[in-house]
C-alpha cells in the first residue's frame, strides 16, 4: 500500500527572527526565592554552600537588574531556620520577606496574593530543599495552570539523589529546568540591549564563575566587549 501524502500535504516550518515563547523575558514571570536560610543550608549536600550562595546572589542580582517581579520567603526564620542569605537580602534591602510555617510556599495565602497581584503566567523557583520546598509550589502551580521553571543550581537538598529525584519529578509534570547563569543571560539575550548591558556584565564577572573570568580576561587583555 502506497502513501497518498504529497509535498503539498506537509506544512513546512518557516524561520522567523523572533524568540521562542518558552524563553523568559523580564516582564513575563514572577521569581520566588524560597528558604535560602542557614539551617536549611547546613543539611544541604547536593551542592556546596559557597556555590549555592553565589548562585543565589546571581539570581537575585539578575532579578533586580531586570526589574523582575520577585517574592522572597522564609520558613520559621525566628524560631529555627535563621534569616535569608545576606547575598539575597543585600540585593533587596527594602524587600518584604514573607515568613511562613508551611513547607509548601504555595499554601500560604500571602504568597497567592502576591502572585495574583503580579499577574504573571510563568513562575520561576529557586530554594531549599528541592524535594520539599520547591516540589510543593512547583507541582501546585502547575496544577493550577502556571508554567513553572526551576533554577536547579540555586536549589539544593540533603543528598544528590534527593535533589535529582525532585528535579525529575517536576520535569515529568512539565517544569522546565535551568541554571542561574542561564537565567541571567536569557533575560539579557541580546548584547545590544544597552540599558541592562553593564549590569549583566557586572553580575557575570562577580558571580558567573569561569564565564566571568573570561569576561575579565577579554576586557583586560583586549578591551573587548560582548556585542561590540
Amino acid at each position: 500500500m502506497t502513501s497518498s501524502f504529497t509535498r503539498k500535504d506537509i506544512v513546512m516550518a518557516i524561520a522567523k527572527a523572533v524568540p521562542g515563547k518558552t524563553l523568559l523575558t523580564p516582564t513575563d514571570h514572577t521569581l520566588i526565592m524560597i528558604d535560602h536560610q542557614s539551617q536549611m543550608s547546613f543539611a544541604t549536600k547536593s551542592i556546596d554552600a559557597v556555590t549555592l550562595r553565589n548562585n543565589a546572589a546571581l539570581v537575585a542580582k539578575a532579578a533586580r537588574g531586570f526589574k523582575v517581579s520577585t517574592i522572597l520567603t522564609t520558613v520559621a526564620e525566628k524560631s529555627f531556620s535563621g534569616p535569608i542569605f545576606d547575598e539575597i537580602k543585600s540585593v533587596f534591602p527594602e524587600h518584604n520577606v514573607i515568613d511562613r510555617t508551611s513547607m509548601n510556599t504555595w499554601e500560604d495565602e500571602r504568597i497567592a496574593v502576591e502572585v495574583n497581584k503580579f499577574g504573571k503566567q510563568k513562575i520561576v523557583l529557586a530554594g531549599l530543599w528541592t524535594s520539599v520546598c520547591i516540589v510543593g509550589p512547583a507541582l501546585s502551580a502547575i496544577d493550577q495552570g502556571f508554567e513553572v521553571y526551576v533554577i536547579a543550581d540555586a536549589c539544593g537538598d540533603v543528598s544528590t539523589e534527593a535533589h535529582e529525584m525532585a528535579m525529575q519529578r517536576m520535569i515529568q509534570l512539565g517544569a522546565r529546568p535551568m541554571t542561574s547563569l542561564q537565567y541571567l543571560l536569557e533575560l539579557q539575550r541580546d548584547w545590544a540591549r544597552t540599558e541592562t548591558y553593564d549590569e549583566t556584565v557586572k553580575t557575570s564577572i562577580a558571580n558567573g564563575g569561569s564565564y566571568g573570568l573570561g569576561l575579565i580576561y577579554a576586557k583586560t587583555m583586549f578591551g573587548a566587549s560582548e556585542g561590540h
